[in-house]
């Protein structure tokens, strides 16, 4: 599935507009990684991307049809059938368990719960947090939040993946085994995997730099 934005702009309010004009295509099968200073939107590029901003102009096109313009129900079908989105402070709902977190996705998507779980098992095991999974969020630690939030965003195997900041929280061992599940949903299932990131080590493992 494609993904791009053709002369792409986005302000907030009256504040300074962001982007541009961007026109860039994301290549399916490859990890791209939005780069630059703070307050040149990496964040919120990922926000447009995912069809949770609106353009101020230009477009978002996914697999070459203009997306961000829908109406919010089909932006929100898009959504959930299409895109996991990681977000900066992992967004896990206190008052469920980590794996009613992790399946949240799956319910969106229309899936039923009894046929997910065991996916939703398999990527907390991968992850190292299946002793985890009766738990609440706040009983987890920062890097653990992280790592449940690449398991929600990976659950329906979604042809695009935004993450944002995924590292910034985990240790050299832990970001090396979320790059490596990124990298691997980009290279082995042809998915389109984009990362907003000021980590200069993610910067060795992608394959591809957008700097805003």
């Amino acid at each position: 599935m494609t993904l791009a934005v053709d002369s792409l702009r986005f302000r907030y309010g009256k504040g300074e507009e962001l982007f541009d004009g961007l026109t860039h295509a994301f290549t399916p099968g490859a990890v791209t990684a939005l780069t630059g200073p703070s307050g040149r939107g990496k964040s919120t590029l990922l926000y447009v991307l995912g069809l949770l901003l609106t353009p101020s102009s230009g477009s978002v096109l996914i697999d070459g049809r203009e997306a961000s313009r829908l109406r919010d129900g089909a932006r929100s079908g898009l959504r959930a059938s299409t895109i996991g989105f990681v977000f900066q402070d992992s967004e896990l709902d206190p008052h469920r368990t980590v794996i009613d977190s992790v399946l949240e996705p799956a319910l969106y998507a229309g899936h039923r719960k009894r046929a997910m779980v065991g996916r939703a098992r398999e990527l907390l095991t991968e992850f190292g947090l299946e002793h985890r999974a009766d738990h609440r969020p706040g009983q987890v630690s920062g890097g653990q939040a992280q790592r449940l939030a690449i398991c929600r965003a990976l659950l329906n195997d979604p042809p695009i993946v935004l993450a944002d900041e995924p590292t910034g929280n985990l240790d050299r061992g832990n970001a090396e085994l979320v790059l490596d599940a990124l990298c691997g949903a980009a290279r082995a299932r042809d998915h389109t995997v984009v990362i907003a990131t000021h980590d200069p080590y993610v910067l060795t493992r992608v394959d591809e730099v957008v700097e805003l």
